[in-house]
């Protein structure tokens, strides 16, 4: 489906202010309040899955970008910081110029990256020392929870189960750098199924 005009006037004049060529805008709708996002460089292309709630998809757009004004993310310990302190100092430039009161940036993006609200005090975004701190109180309130082994120790059986690859004693899905972890390893691997009850 096509971008609403809202959308792309915000793109246009965002790429504008800050003299660069803007991208290609996605637009798609999804299910539930919450809108999400993804920009390609390499396709010179910002994607939207826009929710339910219009200040959340303002904030989407101008998250993603953020990431197209910002200098391509740096790498650390061979991994490439993403949403690092120079991300969110572009990121909450735009939420402010285009818009969206410090209250509800915080809001909005520490609910999907709870990082940001450490960059955000960092960066003086006004009202982001309360936020980190109820964040971190509510942190401590939390009931704690006592670990019980579920399946005791054992090696890993790689198998197939549907799209997806399991151990065979458990039946605990492994994905990412575990698997290719464990496909590499010359020695068998070995895990331990836990899991997590209230206090």
């Amino acid at each position: 489906m096509s971008a609403p005009g809202w959308a792309t006037d915000l793109l246009a004049q965002v790429c504008a202010d800050a003299g660069v060529a803007p991208p290609g805008l996605l637009w798609r709708t999804r299910r539930g309040e919450h809108s999400t996002g993804v920009t390609r460089r390499a396709d010179g292309t910002v994607a939207v899955r826009a929710g339910s709630d219009p200040l959340d998809q303002r904030l989407t757009l101008l998250h993603e970008l953020a990431h197209w004004l910002a200098a391509p993310s740096r790498r650390r310990r061979g991994r490439s910081v993403h949403h690092g302190r120079a991300f969110y100092a572009t990121a909450f430039d735009l939420y402010r110029r285009y818009g969206i009161p410090d209250a509800d940036a915080l809001r909005l993006e520490s609910a999907r990256y709870r990082s940001s609200l450490r960059h955000a005090v960092a960066l003086r975004v006004p009202g982001a020392a309360t936020a980190l701190a109820e964040h971190r109180a509510a942190i401590t309130r939390r009931p704690r929870r006592r670990w019980r082994v579920l399946v005791p120790e054992h090696r890993v059986t790689l198998e197939r189960d549907g799209r997806w690859t399991v151990c065979g004693t458990c039946g605990q899905r492994v994905v990412g750098v575990n698997l290719a972890r464990m496909r590499r390893s010359r020695r068998p691997v070995r895990h331990v199924l836990m899991t997590a009850e209230s206090a």
